[in-house]
């Protein structure tokens, strides 16, 4: 396990590491702006991208590129949503995200209003859809960024943090421990099982927020 886990990380690390960051905002960036992250999910960019962070100057890089792609993305989606919302949602793509998940991402911003914001950047779907839903609802941009934004930077912050610290634990404990690799495996399994459960218990609060 340890030479096949060395061989991913390297072949991402050897990525010139300003265009990797580059790459990482501007992947979380469109996540949002043009619902990519239902493809996508921004959480895989930011956690193979985090793994080949080398250094705290690249550690914080990634952290201001991804925060800034996210808002970026945000602003773009809340634009959209104020200026072509009706249309995008009329549009093939918005038929293909389901008008049930239009009308559930509307219900949670109607009735929870900025939590609805700060809530949604950790959930699957709400999450790409909230930024227009928003854009077409009364909420002013003042307020949509005073949500999102200390959202997005915890967001980051666990995400950049788990890959990097997995990567780092595996590189220095390989030449000493033959099973390094599972320590890596370990921790990055462990991460995803508390946002999983976190995930849940959010989506179950969402859930009870946008029943009809």
């Amino acid at each position: 396990m340890n030479s096949a886990l060395l061989w991913v990380l390297d072949l991402v690390q050897s990525v010139n590491p300003v265009l990797r960051t580059i790459l990482a905002g501007v992947g979380i960036m469109l996540e949002t702006s043009v619902l990519i992250g239902l493809v996508v999910p921004g959480d895989t960019i930011v956690l193979v991208a985090s793994t080949a962070v080398d250094g705290w100057v690249e550690y914080w890089a990634l952290v201001v590129a991804v925060i800034l792609g996210a808002l970026v993305g945000e602003s773009v989606g809340f634009a959209l949503g104020r200026f072509f919302g009706p249309r995008i949602r009329a549009s093939r793509l918005g038929r293909r995200i389901g008008e049930a998940n239009w009308a559930r991402a509307a219900r949670y911003v109607d009735r929870r209003g900025g939590v609805a914001v700060f809530v949604s950047r950790f959930l699957p779907v709400l999450h790409s859809v909230v930024p227009l839903t928003v854009g077409m609802s009364t909420m002013t941009y003042r307020r949509f960024l005073k949500w999102t934004v200390p959202a997005t930077v915890i967001w980051t912050l666990a995400y950049v943090s788990a890959g990097a610290f997995a990567a780092g634990s595996f590189r220095d404990l390989l030449d000493r421990l033959h099973y390094a690799g599972y320590i890596f495996v370990g921790i990055i399994a462990a991460f995803l099982v508390v946002v999983f459960v976190v995930k849940r218990l959010l989506e179950r609060s969402a859930e009870r927020d946008t029943e009809a």
